[in-house]
């Protein structure tokens, strides 16, 4: 699979998805840091790629109204280990076929 990688999401997801076999592509790399949340929905569905983001009132919102190849919200935890354990249960328990066109928290 092939995430688009928020502002907001820590590092070390990054490496986690690499190690996994995933795909990323880190926003930062591809569009500025003052772009505005409808753009970021769009390239993520453009690139068909699933979103991970820890902003959750403002994607939670945009997914009512806008095209997406599928959200994943990451709640934040007391530490990094716990966000990464969340999402690597959530990708091993959902596979491809949940994650993809749905909103998912992990």
């Amino acid at each position: 699979m092939t995430f688009l990688l928020d502002h907001d999401v820590p590092e070390d997801i990054t490496f986690s998805l690499l190690a996994l076999g995933h795909k990323i592509i880190r926003l930062r790399e591809v569009l500025p840091k003052e772009v505005i949340d409808s753009e970021v929905l769009t390239r993520a569905n453009h690139e068909k790629s699933i979103l991970i983001t820890c902003n959750r009132d403002d994607f939670l919102e945009l997914a009512k109204s806008q095209p997406h190849c599928g959200i994943i919200i990451l709640i934040r935890r007391k530490t990094r280990v716990a966000e990464r354990s969340a999402l690597i249960r959530l990708l091993d328990q959902a596979g491809e076929s949940g994650l993809s066109n749905n909103i998912n928290f992990a």
